[in-house]
């Protein structure tokens, strides 16, 4: 077999996608206007599908900040935390960190992928077992698998199914590593906390809640702030990415043993440092969300005015509102045709394909920011009328 042999299916079906037209994974922004309006394949575009949900990527604040840090500490460190690449400014955002979310000590990885792929690397081996909900995204997949541990999936958001298998661990759920998410990346549902809490409370085991896409939308913090379930969870991961219009990740807990996890996880040690600018902007973006929940007011605004226009469409949705806003299509045509059409009519939404969607369906993955106005919100909506029109009527042709 050649090396190259595994592909073929994959060439088949970017073969045949070619053939449509349509050219969902090479979409190449030219240039950014605003936090949701952009210039790509020469034509202005509403942003639906950025994760910026509190529209900070232009904050002045930040960009300010990051501007200043570049000049002052230039473009990069050049090197790991564990070489040269830890800036008084890296201590300082893990400080921050700790302290927003009232926890004992924070990490701060490059990016919210490693993380994940830090923490539960470094935390599991070969005797342990992490008890994932099958939704999870795919950086926690990965680092279950980098661990070599047992990996044991329960049932999307079902806490009982959850408690079903920890029961089943007998002694070794002392030990397990129970992982969550706060909002799931793909439809927006959020996890059921205080159920899987109760079920780590009653069987034992470490509590792990990603907040990736949670941080900043409920309450300041995330799931757990919002369900007071602090004392339950031992490990928080996330994001700069979302929330806070940069890129890192972060782990914060009360665990002294947190600091060991620093100076044993691959991920941390042998890559390189966020930038100063990132850093900088990062710490003024955290600023601004703590003292800006009208800008959460006005993400829930939009997140519930786009997702009733959508479900007075007839649209599949997610099971509640939220700032992740997912089209559920089964047909693989439909979908094509409905996200060419809304880039035709001047808006940029996520097509998801399987298997990186649940239940085997495709997506038209909307995510809504603080920083649309309620008139673009409008207009996302209008253009899913206008393509779903389009598309019936060239069916029935």
């Amino acid at each position: 077999m050649s090396l190259f042999s595994k592909f073929e299916m994959l060439a088949n079906r970017r073969k045949a996608l070619d053939e449509t037209g349509a050219q969902p994974f090479n979409v190449v922004v030219e240039r950014m206007i605003s936090a949701t309006e952009a210039i790509v394949d020469g034509r202005q575009m509403i942003l639906a599908g950025t994760n910026n949900y509190l529209g900070l990527t232009f904050h002045p604040e930040c960009v300010e900040a990051a501007r200043d840090a570049v000049k002052a500490e230039g473009t990069g460190t050049t090197g790991s935390r564990m070489a040269n690449g830890t800036f008084a400014s890296h201590i300082a955002l893990e400080r921050d960190i700790a302290d927003f979310f009232g926890r004992r000590g924070a990490i701060v990885f490059s990016t919210g992928y490693l993380a994940n792929l830090g923490i539960l690397s470094a935390l599991t081996d070969r005797d342990d077992v992490i008890v994932i909900d099958g939704d999870c995204h795919a950086s926690i997949y990965d680092g279950c698998q980098m661990s070599g541990a047992e990996v044991i999936r329960f049932r999307h958001n079902d806490a009982d199914d959850l408690a079903k298998r920890l029961r089943r661990l007998g002694e070794r759920a002392a030990n397990a590593l129970i992982v969550t998410e706060g909002i799931y990346s793909m439809l927006g549902d959020r996890a059921p906390m205080a159920e899987i809490a109760a079920a780590k409370r009653e069987y034992g085991g470490y509590l792990l809640v990603d907040e990736a896409h949670s941080l900043g939308v409920l309450g300041e913090r995330g799931l757990v702030e919002v369900t007071d379930e602090h004392d339950s969870v031992d490990f928080i991961t996330g994001t700069f990415s979302k929330s806070l219009g940069a890129t890192g990740g972060f782990c914060v807990s009360d665990l002294p043993e947190l600091e060991l996890v620093r100076v044993s996880s691959r991920p941390y040690v042998f890559t390189a440092s966020m930038c100063p600018s990132v850093i900088a902007s990062t710490r003024v973006a955290l600023a601004v969300l703590q003292r800006s929940p009208e800008l959460r007011d006005q993400l829930w605004n939009n997140a519930n005015r786009l997702y009733d226009s959508l479900s007075e469409l007839g649209l599949s949705l997610g099971p509640e509102p939220s700032p992740v806003i997912a089209a559920m299509l089964s047909d693989v045509d439909e979908a094509l045709a409905l996200w060419s059409g809304l880039l035709a009519r001047g808006v940029y939404v996520n097509l998801v394909f399987p298997p990186a969607t649940p239940n085997g369906s495709y997506l038209l993955r909307c995510s809504v920011s603080a920083a649309h106005t309620t008139e673009q919100i409008d207009q996302i909506g209008a253009a899913f009328a206008d393509a779903q029109k389009d598309y019936a009527t060239s069916s029935a042709a």
